[in-house]
């Protein structure tokens, strides 16, 4: 399960077939098919091929993500939480850990970020996991709260506090002693994603662990990994949009109300373009953010923000116009606009609320005036 990526698109929808429906309603994701993707290097495809990765640019890292949405949102959240680990150790790791651990991620080992914490969800400057070195080795304590893809994970990035005030990014193996993960039962979206809570008491660990030697800036740390996090949940919102597009103009066309199609209706219509809109408005918003990320472009920050921000606000508006063009059958449970509705709500959430987003961008303007 190598090549282009036209080959992966085709993988992906072989490998998924009818199942999202099952998988939502089961809130569980098969570890083997997430193995077998993972080696083939498809969960975190920006790797570089020395590392055992497809070495693929934003701009197609970003298409095979909004295909995959289109497909499972919680199986596009499971190759974001994967990225954004990746990216991670790439940004903060030295290279030999970067040797050590990005061929584990392509090679079939599964990954998650931990930043959440009961006190620390925005604010992220009020974490209280702490990272001490002690020797050779580095000692984690602390409590993460809703980790995307934890309760698959082979390895956890945990960011904390250094004892020496300044902040770090640790690797740490789930299967380590003093690590415990509790599974979220029944989130409101993304069902199969494994959003769980960790807890680590005391787990030590080899100084190797500890990405670049810690003691960086929190905001290094953070935007590091959220960055990547954004741009692929902005482009998993495409893919939203594009199958609440599919159910809905397949249901206008082929149901008859007074006489005529959906379709037929202009009101039914009208809603019909209004999810056309939205999903061109979230393409053209993530195609321009991957240019400049591939460009390396100082705006690219910028760009990734509001890529994340437009994408979730026009998904979960275009989930729900596509309820309503289905009307009863689209509130199912388990049926693909259902969970569209559900997921893109989400998405004004995660990697970063609509509302913090929106002052990001408000910086921005203030910065600049």
């Amino acid at each position: 399960m190598t090549g282009g990526l036209t080959e992966a698109r085709a993988a992906l929808t072989d490998l998924v077939g009818d199942q999202a429906e099952h998988w939502d309603r089961a809130g569980l994701l098969p570890r083997d098919l997430l193995r077998k993707l993972a080696a083939a290097g498809y969960l975190c495809p920006q790797v570089p091929v020395a590392h055992g990765g497809l070495g693929w640019d934003s701009a197609v890292d970003g298409e095979f993500t909004a295909h995959v949405g289109s497909l499972c949102s919680s199986l596009r959240s499971i190759m974001t939480s994967q990225g954004m680990a990746a990216w991670t150790i790439t940004r903060l790791g030295a290279e030999d850990q970067r040797a050590e651990f990005l061929p584990r991620l392509t090679g079939g080992e599964l990954a998650a970020v931990a930043f959440s914490e009961p006190a620390a969800g925005s604010d992220l400057s009020a974490i209280g996991t702490r990272i001490v070195r002690d020797g050779d080795t580095v000692v984690v304590d602390g409590h993460k709260i809703w980790s995307t893809a934890a309760a698959y994970a082979d390895l956890v990035v945990v960011v904390g506090i250094m004892d020496d005030g300044g902040a770090g990014a640790v690797v740490v193996p789930t299967r380590a002693p003093g690590v415990r993960v509790d599974r979220i039962a029944d989130p409101l979206g993304c069902r199969a994603a494994g959003h769980a809570d960790l807890r680590f008491a005391g787990v030590r660990l080899p100084v190797a662990h500890l990405l670049g030697g810690g003691g960086q800036f929190l905001p290094l740390v953070v935007t590091s990994a959220l960055a990547y996090g954004r741009m692929s949940v902005a482009w998993g919102c495409v893919g939203i949009l594009r199958a609440c597009l599919a159910a809905a103009g397949a249901h206008a066309r082929s149901r008859e109300q007074f006489g005529r199609t959906l379709g037929g209706h202009q009101l039914v219509a009208r809603h019909l373009a209004d999810l056309l809109v939205a999903e061109q408005t979230a393409l053209r918003v993530c195609e321009h953010a991957s240019r400049r990320w591939d460009e390396g472009a100082p705006d690219q920050v910028l760009a990734t923000v509001l890529a994340k921000h437009v994408g979730a606000t026009e998904a979960a508006r275009g989930a729900a116009i596509a309820v309503q063009v289905l009307a009863s059958a689209g509130t199912r449970d388990g049926h693909a606009v259902a969970r569209a509705y559900r997921d893109a709500k989400c998405m004004e959430i995660i990697e970063g609320s609509n509302e913090m987003c929106q002052l990001l961008l408000a910086d921005h303007v203030l910065a600049d005036s």
